[in-house]
């Protein structure tokens, strides 16, 4: 019947179908193609399914996913099933399909107009349909290849689909659902164009297409060679190479890779070494391109063709452009016979769907000849008015895979171009001059970034060493890397690690590892039998693991490697104790935090006694427990261990393994820092630790009790150890229920003239004011306490009037006082005042989070103006401050040249305030060097002042994250 759209099915099913079979790229087989796998068939199925969470159905399906992954294919099957009526039966009437490359050869146009090319006249008028868009889905295929900003106002988007406006206009309004917002898209787009696309969509859904699956791969590589040996043997070359492996999930970079190794087995080449890079393997496939000839042979493309065609590459790898138009090519010098020539050799592509289009055959294809542009500069050191920016090496080389993914394939191969084999390999084949200049410039620019101050938080290491591995120059990543004392790897699967060991074998230069290794060995353990995964291959884990561990001894720099958050079964440790118990191992700190250790801890004791430069190890948070302490308390008895720090913080250890401990206190000859924070210790735990305390043969001078269960019952015990040791100097008692009774106990060992304490914390420890007398009596006496850390107690004002009477006395020698969190008001700040005048050894004040106000800072301010005033850091976080106090602020600054450091966080100081304080912070009498604020916290002008501040005083560190011990640590801990 005319008008009911049998007509339409008919013609789209005919189109889409000769589309789809006939697809042919890379100069495949006519019968060549992959299908469409069931799980994809099922995802089409599914795509507009309501959600189970949110009850709602999406409008508007992102299909995304790598170049030839199969997007295109899966639509175009989409609309013929939609055809046939096997599919969107009941969701949708009509479906109507835009192609990014037809639509870039269109000017001006109405909608209707642009979706009426396949619509049949025997349907009748097409606008009949229009008025139920709630039925219609559009299909808008390849929206990465679209020529648009998207840029357009809002006022110049269109509601009207009959009217005619630009092309970009149209599809501007249609995805921004101000055109048709009842109706359904369905767009496809690659990774590298979903934040261009993401802006302009209102509650998308957003499905990743994956391509082929691990055993998809594998049996399309058993179909391709009909030899099974072959099979094997190019399977495990590739399998061993996640790159290149993950390449092949792409049906047609799949049988390119496979079509080439064939050749490279029929003529006697080695396989797994074209497979240990991708550019190895590209290079091998480029060649093959270029068909050996004698002499000069015209259809070979010249050294200018060649150059121009790579230029071309290099700018649509920078623009994400992958659909060039014959203007395209002019604009690049290359003319119609050039262009036949790449055609021929099956590099370019001509579109048989839409004239005027050309594509390289593949976009891998496109970013190795845009890597090779670089290769044949003739002159980096010269510029023309021409010069575009994408030609500037320092922009690829500062460029980071999290904000330009499109440029890391490029880059890859780049570097991969440096490898002098390859690149012989190329000139020979290609017949063309390629420069090793630019490894010069490369060297260069890894000197400057390895000695940037503020490393390597402007750098992953991790990609940068995927790029040194591509050009398996063992001499070059030596040189690239002399420059860096230090790296900081997430190892997350089998290919980091790969890469990791190959480059961390030649960073002689490191001093510092951070190295978190997870993932790797539990995935493995899960999908394969401990004898494949330990097999001695050179791409095995094992294999990995070893070469990475075998840089504790051949590294000579190597001072402290840090495996925080690392998950390594049994096998991996012991491969790990055995290069650390090398004789030629320098490592001096070992940070082994929040670890597993699934074989106990006397490796790692045994290690301890092997090892005689280890002098710090950390195992905060690790799984120790009782058990693995007596281990290690052996290893500190015996006379050969030199371990000087130990933390066993939050180690899960009880009163039980005290014992243990205090015997290694006495025996042990090196030890002098113990933190034994967030244990269940226990008064008994703590008494036991006392009696080796109070031992002459103790030599600790560090420890910490933070969080340990410590009562008034324990502080017994600990005042008389602190009485008879002679060598204690730092002591934190942090987060225990002392109470007024438990300081006061403590207060009797601080007055006895032979007590050395230096440092005290007794943050959150319950005490109120009425301890403040037995400190502030204990403070007179004490002539050795710097240090004190009160912070979180109820001291109120009445308390801290007491302590500044101490504070104020000429015998008392206190330089860094912490007060944070201590309920104290304006009220106290006289008495504080009157401290930081008359104790010229106090140079650090932390007041904040305390309702000091305005009038409170004001009062201290007047006595920071004061030449007598020798404080230099000052926290004023969360005081309750405003702009009023910013004056009196200041002026603290501007005549105050001890200040250095100053913590304002957390305070309503508004624009008005901000303005007074960077006024004076761009003064050259301010000497302040780290300001602590939010900026985040202030609005635009008040930002806009603060980046002029950083601007015109560098020297100035405006912190978000304040922490005033960052700089120094915390006065207990080991530096």
């Amino acid at each position: 019947m005319e008008g009911d759209g049998t007509e339409y099915r008919i013609q789209i099913k005919e189109k889409f179908r000769i589309m789809w079979d006939k697809k042919c790229l890379f100069g495949g087989p006519e019968d060549f193609h992959p299908g469409i796998a069931q799980e994809d068939r099922e995802l089409l199925e599914h795509l507009f399914d309501v959600d189970v969470k949110t009850g709602e159905q999406p409008q508007t399906v992102v299909l995304q996913g790598a170049a030839g992954v199969g997007k295109t294919s899966l639509v175009r099957k989409a609309i013929v099933d939609w055809a046939e009526g096997n599919l969107y039966q009941q969701r949708f009437s009509y479906v109507f399909y835009l192609n990014a490359r037809e639509i870039n050869q269109l000017r001006e146009r109405s909608f209707v107009q642009m979706i009426s090319k396949d619509w049949p006249s025997t349907e009748g008028p097409i606008e009949r349909i229009m008025t139920q868009p709630s039925s219609l889905l559009f299909i808008i295929d390849s929206f990465d290849e679209l020529n648009f900003a998207f840029e357009e106002p809002d006022f110049v988007l269109c509601e009207d689909w009959t009217q005619v406006h630009p092309v970009s206009f149209l599809m501007s309004s249609l995805l921004r659902k101000v055109m048709l917002p009842e109706s359904f898209l369905l767009v496809t787009t690659r990774f590298t164009a979903c934040k261009k696309l993401k802006p302009l969509l209102k509650n998308q859904h957003s499905v990743e297409l994956l391509g082929m699956s691990k055993d998809a791969r594998k049996e399309y590589i058993y179909q391709f060679f009909e030899d099974k040996k072959r099979a094997s043997q190019v399977f495990s070359s590739l399998r061993s190479n996640e790159m290149l492996f993950s390449m092949c999930k792409v049906p047609l970079v799949c049988w390119a890779i496979c079509t080439c190794l064939e050749q490279q087995i029929e003529m006697g080449g080695d396989v797994s070494l074209t497979c240990k890079t991708t550019t190895a393997l590209f290079t091998r496939y480029i060649s093959s391109l270029f068909p050996p000839v004698d002499g000069n042979c015209p259809s070979l493309p010249n050294q200018t063709q060649l150059k121009s065609l790579c230029h071309l590459a290099a700018k649509g790898v920078w623009t994400m452009t992958s659909v060039f138009y014959r203007e395209d090519l002019r604009k690049h010098g290359l003319t119609k016979s050039d262009v036949s020539i790449f055609l021929d050799m099956n590099i370019l592509q001509k579109d048989t769907e839409y004239e005027n289009c050309y594509v390289f055959t593949h976009l891998h294809v496109q970013e190795f000849l845009a890597a090779m542009f670089y290769m044949l500069r003739d002159n980096w050191e010269t510029r023309n008015s021409l010069f575009d920016s994408f030609e500037d090496l320092k922009l690829l080389l500062e460029s980071k895979s999290s904000k330009d993914p499109h440029l890391t394939q490029m880059k890859c191969f780049l570097f991969g171009l440096l490898n002098e084999d390859l690149l012989k390999q190329l000139e020979t084949t290609l017949k063309c001059r390629l420069s090793l200049e630019i490894k010069g410039k490369i060297l260069q620019w890894l000197e400057i970034l390895g000695n940037i101050e503020c490393f390597p938080a402007e750098l992953e290491f991790l990609e940068l060493f995927f790029y040194l591995y591509e050009t398996q120059d063992e001499a070059f990543i030596s040189q690239a890397m002399r420059s860096f004392q230090k790296v900081v790897i997430d190892v997350c699967g089998k290919v980091h690690l790969l890469v990791s060991s190959f480059c961390l074998k030649h960073c002689q230069c490191l001093q510092t590892i951070k190295l978190s290794v997870t993932v790797v060995f539990e995935k493995t353990l899960n999908s394969s039998p401990p004898a494949e995964m330990w097999q001695k291959d050179d791409g095995s884990i094992i294999h990995c693991w070893q070469d990475l561990c075998s840089v504790l001894h051949t590294n000579d720099h190597l001072r402290e490697l840090d495996l925080c958050h690392s998950n390594l079964d049994e096998l991996a440790m012991k491969t790990f104790y055995q290069e650390l118990r090398h004789p030629n191992c320098k490592l001096q700190r070992l940070l082994m935090r929040f670890l597993s250790f699934p074989g106990g801890c006397q490796d790692i004791a045994s290690s301890l006694t092997h090892n005689q430069n280890l002098m710090h190890l950390d195992l905060k948070g690790s799984d120790i427990g009782d058990d693995g302490v007596k281990s290690l308390c052996e290893a500190l008895k015996h006379p050969e261990c030199k371990l000087q720090n130990l933390s066993l913080e939050s180690c899960d250890l009880t009163t039980l393994c005290c014992l243990n401990i205090s015997k290694a206190l006495i025996r042990s000859q090196s030890l002098r820092f113990l933190n034994l924070s967030t244990n269940h210790l226990l008064d008994d735990g703590v008494k036991l630790l006392c009696e080796a305390l109070g031992h002459p043969k103790c030599y600790l001078e560090r420890l910490s009790l933070e969080s340990c269960g410590l009562t008034v019952v324990g502080c017994e015990d600990l005042s008389l150890a602190l009485i008879s040791n002679k060598r204690l100097t730092h002591l934190c008692l942090a987060d225990n229920i002392l109470g007024d009774d438990g300081v006061k106990l403590v207060k009797d060992a601080l007055k006895h003239p032979q007590c050395k304490l230096q440092s005290l914390v007794l943050r959150r420890c319950h005490f109120t004011s009425l301890s403040s007398e037995h400190l502030s009596s204990a403070l007179l006496c004490n002539k050795s306490l710097i240090h004190l850390d009160l912070g979180s107690n109820w001291i109120q004002d009445d308390g801290i009037k007491l302590l500044c009477d101490a504070f104020r006395h000429p015998s008392c020698n206190l330089q860094d006082l912490e007060l944070m969190g201590c309920v104290l008001t304006s009220m106290c700040c006289l008495d504080l005042a009157s401290a930081i005048l008359n104790n010229s050894h106090l140079q650090k004040l932390d007041l904040g989070h305390n309702d000091l106000r305005d009038d409170g800072v004001k009062i201290l301010c007047e006595a920071l103006r004061h030449p007598n005033c020798n404080i230099q850091r000052l926290g004023l976080e969360y005081c309750g401050l405003t702009s009023l106090c910013c004056q009196d602020l200041s002026s603290t600054l501007r005549s105050n040249q001890n200040l250095i450091k100053i913590n304002l966080k957390q305070n309503t100081l508004g624009y008005e305030g901000m303005m007074k304080l960077c006024e004076v912070l761009k003064s050259p009498e301010c000497k302040l060097k780290v300001l602590g604020v939010c900026k985040e916290a202030f609005d635009e002008e008040a930002q806009k002042l603060l980046e002029a501040v950083r601007i015109s005083n560098p020297h100035l560190i405006i912190k978000r994250d304040y922490n005033d011990d960052d700089e120094d640590g915390s006065w207990w801990r080991c530096p």
